[in-house]
């Protein structure tokens, strides 16, 4: 068995063992997570990353682990970014606390296959076609740059949206939430809840976030296995996440300008990192992104916390 291999399968044995630790033991259905209980799981989720670091460093080379330590960084601070939005889409659609971790859950499972997808199909295309990499370097600065100015007025509304039009025009759909089912019969005909109608947003809305986030990752390292691992470990801490941060998510107001900024500097990496190699190592250039990455991420935090510019729901963050 090569190295590769065997490092896919340790990674797929973790991912199965702690699903089944973290839903078995950490979790009942209709169970209300507790700020103590979304702790935990979040610092088991962000250990087993960081333990997965120290395996690949053992496995595979230091480059190799720090390019999924920067790419699981910057994975998981999308993560927290996105969590706002999955705020309004809770709220939206009036989801019940009792059903929420189930809901987040069956959606982020969703999106973990659908990035598996966009991923592999991503690497193949890049793989035949490289100077791809280069159209996603111009979408990283458009995209950072659009992040970085959009103003309150443009703040995602659910029901306003695409999905959720075409989902009420193509299903039968219920504003009920079938009591945490998400199809039930009506008049002895079949209709779907609004917690599928959520779970489906959910999932998909995920997807268009990864539109950003892969071709981000992408621009930090091309190997497929630290692709595939880091937002997969980002996607599956996002639950936890969202308990534990939920109620303290609009205190990072200016979060988004520095993933903003973030999305600029990998884009410019893409560019020019055939020059930027001539003179500067491999190992010294992922450090490097590590650093912008984390100053940009903390900074904007910290400046969150001592500048308030907008909020959340508080009918959602009260129930």
């Amino acid at each position: 068995m090569s190295t590769q291999n065997l490092v896919y399968l340790v990674f797929i044995g973790l991912i199965l063992l702690a699903l089944v630790f973290d839903l078995g033991l950490l979790n009942k259905k209709k169970q209300i997570v507790s700020i103590k209980s979304a702790l935990i799981q979040t610092l088991f989720w962000v250990s087993l990353a960081l333990f997965f670091f120290v395996f690949l460093w053992y496995e595979q080379g230091k480059i190799i682990a720090f390019e999924y330590l920067t790419a699981y960084i910057t994975e998981w601070s999308l993560s927290v970014d996105n969590i706002f939005v999955f705020i309004l889409i809770f709220s939206a659609f009036n989801v019940k606390e009792e059903f929420l971790g189930r809901v987040l859950l069956t959606g982020i499972l969703m999106a973990i296959i659908f990035r598996i997808i966009f991923i592999t199909v991503g690497v193949a295309l890049v793989q035949k076609a490289e100077w791809l990499l280069y159209i996603f370097g111009i979408f990283l600065i458009y995209t950072g740059y659009k992040m970085y100015v959009a103003k309150p007025e443009d703040e995602f509304k659910p029901k306003d949206g695409k999905i959720y039009n075409w989902i009420i025009k193509y299903l039968p759909i219920t504003m009920e939430d079938g009591n945490g089912k998400y199809r039930i019969f009506v008049n002895n005909k079949p209709v779907y809840t609004s917690l599928f109608v959520t779970v489906i947003i959910l999932a998909i809305t995920d997807l268009i976030f990864a539109v950003d986030s892969i071709p981000a990752v992408m621009g930090i390292s091309r190997n497929s296995l630290v692709i595939y691992t880091s937002n997969i470990f980002a996607v599956l801490g996002l639950r936890s996440l969202f308990f534990l941060l939920r109620g303290a998510v609009s205190k990072f107001d200016y979060l988004q300008q520095g993933i903003a900024i973030v999305l600029v500097f990998i884009g410019v990496k893409m560019l020019i990192e055939h020059y930027l190699i001539t003179w500067i190592t491999k190992t010294n250039l992922i450090f490097i992104s590590l650093f912008v990455i984390l100053i940009c991420i903390l900074g904007s935090i910290v400046y969150s916390i001592f500048n308030n510019k907008k909020g959340i729901p508080k009918d959602f963050v009260e129930k």
